[in-house]
């Protein structure tokens, strides 16, 4: 009985038999001995662990890359706002602008243990940070914030050892600036985003450069550097001499520029008070614009070499055209007098040489109002300037343009124009007459005659060098004859307008000068806003008495970095420009 209740062993033990055999023959063959077996067994744990490292050695690589969904919005972020931008470099390769790493502080909120002590801790470390900003940001749900951008290393340590979880650094792109104020309104500056703002900057950034980063092309620093084409040498030297003579004649502002007459290069250029773009909030100074470029400016008797070019390259005049001074000019209420009366009639040279106001408007009305217009629109003083420098302004013209506006323009007053922008026309009146548009790029004088159009003859602007070169010698420029240099120039005072009427004792004071006159290579624009009179200068304020001297000393200092020869006992501008002219005429 009990023997056939028993459970019939044998009717199941060969299908479970059979089931082992087959995961035994799968994993180890037939007829394999219990060591072999043991070593499969732990080669099969080998290769299980192998494979759960691999996993985990993937994902910390992929966490290294790409932390999380945040920390990849992060990354690209940083990209966008921090990629690199070229080197700025001088015509020599001095850097002027260049890129820095530097360590920025962020937050990741929802990573926060503690809001009220991260805060704590983080504006007891850095004082400049707002308590309600840095409380708002990190109460956000946000997966990252800034918190400060650019903390200097000893900051970033100081910070990582307080060891507050959720709070991490970037290291990005910070641009930095070695000569400091030197080049500043030519640089301009860039944002806490690393984009340019002003100046080349600016021009880098609308040329290209935000392209590239854009579509993640500039993230490294391989990129070529800018070359422009100021010297850093000369740079120096004329604002060093600028400084002095704002601070000697106490003058409101100064500013200056060099320009190369044969291919519109400007090799210097400062304006005073200028700023540091190492310190971005002192460019939003309204008392720091680029003067230059920027503002517009009567720029007095400097207009009268365009009013005696336009009468000789008319054809119809000469230097020895007579002019009558006698007695001051009465055009309807207004009176046009002199400051050194002659009483007589004058020639040219005299017009020029002692700067006769009566002179240059006597000879622009003998060329008519519409003959006066068209010879300034020619000379590029009609409409505003382009150039690299985002910053530019229109030129300031009369809304009628009669016959009194044709007498004051004479001799540059009811303009306004840049001083840049005078600067270009005086060029294409020594250089043989080309208008060249400038450039503070390097440029070739091959390029520069691709972009040259010519406005006067050669033989008008032989005879303007001579009357430049005329003025040093015997005229209102004789402080900045240089020996040596052979210098030209031509003086300019300019009564500013305060609340609608001139005052005579707030002026605008300009002197360009060229070097060397009989071959001009470089010209020299120094202006003084506001200077005031001294003892040594008797009392007076025009340009002969600070603007000029300021000149001669800048000349001095630039024209050995300039490459400019000095050349002694030359022989005056009679003989070696006039006569040298009719020679190869």
């Amino acid at each position: 009985m009990t023997g056939q209740n028993m459970p019939d062993r044998g009717s199941h033990a060969p299908s479970v038999a059979w089931s082992q055999r087959m995961i035994r023959n799968l994993l180890y063959g037939r007829n394999v001995d219990r060591a072999a077996k043991a070593r499969v067994r732990v080669g099969l744990v080998i290769i299980v662990f192998g494979l759960i490292y691999a996993v985990i050695a993937a994902r910390l690589v992929m966490f290294a890359a790409f932390p999380d969904d945040r920390g990849g919005h992060r990354t690209a972020s940083q990209d966008a706002i921090a990629t690199a931008r070229p080197d700025i470099v001088d015509r020599n390769g001095q850097v002027l602008a260049t890129d820095v790493k530097a360590p920025s502080l962020f937050g990741e909120p929802r990573r926060i243990i503690d809001r009220d002590e991260a805060v704590e801790l983080l504006t007891a470390t850095l004082p400049d940070l707002e308590t309600a900003e840095v409380r708002q940001r990190l109460g956000t749900r946000k997966g990252f914030v800034w918190l400060k951008r650019e903390i200097t290393p000893s900051q970033q340590k100081e910070i990582h050892n307080l060891g507050i979880p959720g709070i991490g650094f970037l290291r990005e792109n910070k641009r930095v600036y070695p000569s400091g104020r030197e080049v500043a309104h030519l640089i301009g500056l860039v944002n806490i985003d690393n984009q340019g703002i002003a100046g080349m900057e600016k021009w880098l950034d609308s040329n290209g450069l935000a392209d590239l980063h854009r579509a993640g092309f500039a993230t490294d620093r391989l990129q070529k550097p800018v070359e422009l084409s100021v010297d850093l040498r000369v740079e120096h030297a004329l604002r060093d001499e600028l400084v002095k003579a704002k601070e000697h004649y106490h003058a409101k502002a100064a500013s200056g520029l060099v320009s190369n007459v044969r291919t519109g290069e400007i090799v210097a250029m400062v304006s005073l008070p200028d700023f540091d773009p190492n310190n971005p909030k002192e460019a939003h100074d309204p008392d720091r614009i680029n003067r230059l470029t920027t503002g517009v400016y009567e720029m007095g008797s400097t207009f009268k070499a365009f009013t005696l070019a336009m009468a000789l390259d008319s054809g119809k005049y000469d230097l020895n055209s007579m002019w009558d001074a006698r007695a001051p000019l009465h055009y309807g209420r207004f009176t046009i007098h002199d400051d050194h009366r002659l009483g007589r009639f004058i020639n040219m040279k005299e017009v020029f040489t002692y700067s006769s106001n009566i002179g240059a408007a006597r000879i622009a009305l003998a060329q008519g109002v519409e003959a006066h217009k068209a010879f300034l629109r020619k000379l590029g003083q009609m409409d505003r300037l382009r150039t690299e420098l985002p910053e530019s302004a229109a030129p300031i013209l009369p809304r009628k343009w009669g016959e009194l506006n044709t007498v004051t323009i004479a001799y540059g007053h009811g303009i306004a124009v840049a001083p840049l922008q005078a600067v270009m026309g005086i060029d294409a009146l020594v250089n043989g007459g080309w208008l060249i548009p400038p450039t503070f790029l390097k440029r070739s004088e091959a390029d520069a005659m691709k972009l040259a159009k010519r406005v006067i003859k050669k033989e008008t602007s032989d005879k303007m060098r001579f009357l430049l070169r005329l003025n040093a010698e015997v005229g209102t420029a004789r402080k900045a004859d240089v020996k040596g240099y052979y210098v030209g120039g031509k003086t300019g005072t300019a009564e500013k307008v305060i609340n609608g009427r001139y005052a005579k004792k707030r002026v605008l004071n300009a002197f360009t000068a060229i070097l060397p006159a009989d071959n001009p290579q470089y010209q020299l624009l120094v202006m003084l806003d506001e200077p005031q009179p001294l003892k040594e200068t008797h009392g007076f304020i025009t340009s002969g008495w600070n603007a000029v001297p300021t000149g001669g000393k800048v000349i001095a200092r630039i024209a050995p970095l300039l490459g400019v020869q000095p050349r002694f006992d030359l022989p005056p501008s009679e003989r070696l420009i006039l006569a040298a002219s009719r020679t190869t005429q």
